[in-house]
């Protein structure tokens, strides 16, 4: 597994990294063994990165990932998230960048994670009630303590993000990016590489669409939060499986899967996009890590460019009460 740096300060991370989100929320129900053994085995294939938010569970896939990782930390590069406030029955109580805030979360997360230091520290999302430059600065505050390596931010607009890089040098963007979201490509990227700034991709599948692996909303467990998602409903959910079927028709000519053409389009966009496409299963990761020894000539890029083309997918990304949070 290569390499790739995110931003200037010298992070360097595997070119694909291991979302351990569906771990233990979301995606329906979870295996904590058949978790555990799967990060475990993206450390032994030589995937480093991974990623999980105090949010997530709430709060127990940093346990899960801190259980993991515990005997072998010094093979990974961890990040986590804060801002994403719930409660521990799972209540959504909104969203927070206060200074005071920042710090409570950091050390909790430390606590959970069962470790001296973070390597990468995302705010989840953007609170628009208070400045990025006092949000960030709580975060500089955290460099300095020796309890964050480096620092970033999710779903953040570009005036945002060039604020919060006067302050501190951010080091990574994440936000969705795939054949089926490539917004990013207007503002975002270009953004983020005026400025030096590294960018990870979260859903890089298309929260598994992109796999080819759904033929109806109907094969999503009754949990599992797709059902709720504009892209998996209806009208939308035909139009987009037709995309998919293109997508799958040009990976089966490369004797590859959907998802591993999926993933190679994104590592192809650039050195400095890091995709972490996440799974539960160790089947599936490895999966995706074949996608690292895929080449996609010229010709292939644009036969995929013609059939996702930006704009492509039907529906919204998130349900109508989460997009306000996004690109802020």
């Amino acid at each position: 597994m290569k390499l790739r740096k995110l931003g200037n300060q010298g992070l360097e991370v595997s070119e694909l990294g291991l979302g351990c989100m569906g771990m233990s929320e979301f995606y329906g129900s979870g295996d904590e063994q058949e978790a555990i053994a799967t990060i475990h085995l993206a450390l032994d294939l030589g995937v480093n990165f991974i990623d999980t938010a105090d949010m997530y569970g709430p709060f127990t896939n940093e346990q899960l990932v801190g259980k993991a990782i515990n005997d072998r930390r010094d093979r990974v590069v961890l990040a986590t998230k804060f801002g994403n406030v719930r409660s521990a029955d799972g209540g959504w109580l909104g969203i927070s960048g206060k200074p005071e805030y920042v710090r409570q979360a950091c050390d909790a997360s430390l606590q959970r994670l069962g470790v001296d230091v973070i390597d990468l520290y995302y705010q989840h999302r953007v609170d628009v009630t208070v400045p990025i430059e006092e949000t960030v600065g709580a975060m500089a505050e955290l460099v300095q303590q020796g309890k964050v390596r480096y620092l970033g931010l999710s779903e953040a607009a570009p005036t945002t993000i060039r604020r919060a890089q006067a302050i501190h040098p951010i080091s990574a963007l994440q936000t969705e990016y795939s054949l089926w979201s490539r917004d990013p490509e207007d503002e975002i990227l270009p953004t983020l590489r005026e400025l030096g700034i590294g960018f990870v991709p979260y859903s890089p599948l298309g929260r598994g669409f992109l796999t080819g692996a759904f033929a109806s909303p109907d094969d999503f467990a009754p949990d599992d939060f797709r059902r709720r998602s504009p892209r998996f409903q209806g009208e939308n959910f035909v139009k987009n499986l037709q995309v998919v079927e293109q997508v799958k028709a040009i990976a089966i000519e490369k004797g590859i899967t959907a998802g591993q053409l999926a993933l190679a389009w994104l590592l192809a966009q650039g050195e400095d996009i890091v995709p972490i496409p996440g799974t539960k299963r160790r089947t599936y990761l490895k999966e995706n890590i074949g996608a690292a020894t895929v080449t996609l000539t010229a010709t292939d890029l644009s036969r995929i460019d013609a059939v996702a083309p930006q704009g492509v997918a039907a529906g919204d990304r998130y349900p109508a009460q989460n997009m306000s949070s996004l690109n802020r």
